[in-house]
């Protein structure tokens, strides 16, 4: 499926329902798969999507997170989900879907700086200092006021995995609202998303009060796709969603990065061993697959408001313009 097809396929799909005003209005949620290191598959649709959206309203400052309710990312796709709800200080989006992506692309080389480690430096991983002073820099107001978990414009979810309590741990502006000790630096909270194991060490992070840490790896490890965890959040989060009251109140869409195990690179290996990186693909795969798999079931009775955009590998050589 090409790009142009695939954009409105999406955007066919979303605009009846998805994209009015109306008395029906139900809450919507954006899911962003992790996987992968630019984001390329997932970004590419949003871009084009925002797109698609200005030209409908005719409005040329209209925003992705203007048309959804709760947005949630894991990995590369927790990064893209901040940089779209990150608020401006005035309550608007502090980047475009189209500025997200150009800096996950242009600053590819800084958010992944190889560094070799080991006794006879084999083992690739990647600079950490070089990651954080990207994010730190991306991550900031144009005053200079470095954001926090509450700055964002809609709610945010974003999951890891905690070493320290062998559990994941969501970060989520409804609770860096109700408490300084869940709410944490935007910067420190992508930087714990984007810590795969095989690319970087774990990373620790604190509350801006000192009170809640965590040592953080990647959640996509046990929630690649968040949609269900997203889900889950919107149901039992009467507070700011007073008015759902199960999935028939909700409309999601969860996008996926593209596959990141490729099956013909096992099947030329004779013996059928997979390197620590490969295992940890599949486990990503699988459980972005499953978690689909779980939310096609409990989207059953109204399929129409569960949308999940996965694409071949072969898209994945697409480069963003």
């Amino acid at each position: 499926m090409d790009l142009s097809t695939l954009t409105q396929e999406i955007f066919s799909k979303l605009e009846q329902k998805w994209l009015c005003n109306g008395e029906d209005k139900k809450t919507r949620i954006l899911s962003i798969d992790g996987g992968g290191t630019t984001g390329i598959v997932a970004g590419t649709a949003l871009v084009h999507l925002e797109d698609q959206i200005r030209a409908k309203t005719g409005d040329s400052n209209s925003r992705i997170v203007d048309y959804f309710d709760v947005v949630a990312g894991t990995g590369v796709g927790a990064l893209l989900a901040a940089m779209l709800a990150a608020d401006d200080g005035n309550g608007r989006p502090l980047f475009t879907a189209r500025d997200a992506v150009k800096f996950l692309i242009v600053k590819q080389s800084d958010l992944y700086k190889p560094v070799t480690v080991g006794v006879f430096r084999r083992k690739k991983r990647f600079s950490s200092k070089s990651i954080d002073n990207t994010l730190k820099d991306a991550l900031r107001r144009d005053d200079g006021k470095p954001l926090t978990l509450k700055d964002t414009c809609k709610p945010l979810l974003i999951p890891c995995f905690d070493l320290k309590s062998s559990a994941p741990f969501v970060f989520s502006r409804a609770d860096a609202s109700g408490s300084p000790s869940y709410d944490f630096d935007l910067w420190k909270v992508c930087r714990a998303a984007l810590a795969t194991p095989s690319m970087f060490k774990p990373f620790n992070l604190s509350s801006v009060d000192g009170k809640t840490s965590c040592s953080a790896v990647d959640g996509g490890l046990v929630m690649n796709n968040p949609a269900a965890a997203a889900v889950t959040h919107v149901l039992h989060n009467k507070r700011d969603f007073p008015s759902v009251n199960g999935v028939e109140d909700l409309l999601v869409l969860s996008l996926g990065n593209g596959p990141l195990c490729n099956r013909s690179q096992f099947e030329a290996r004779r013996n059928g061993d997979c390197s620590t990186a490969s295992v940890v693909d599949i486990v990503l795969d699988g459980v972005a697959e499953t978690i689909d798999q779980m939310l096609g079931n409990s989207f059953c009775w109204n399929r129409a408001d569960y949308v999940r955009i996965q694409v071949i590998r072969s898209l994945l050589s697409l480069y963003f313009i």
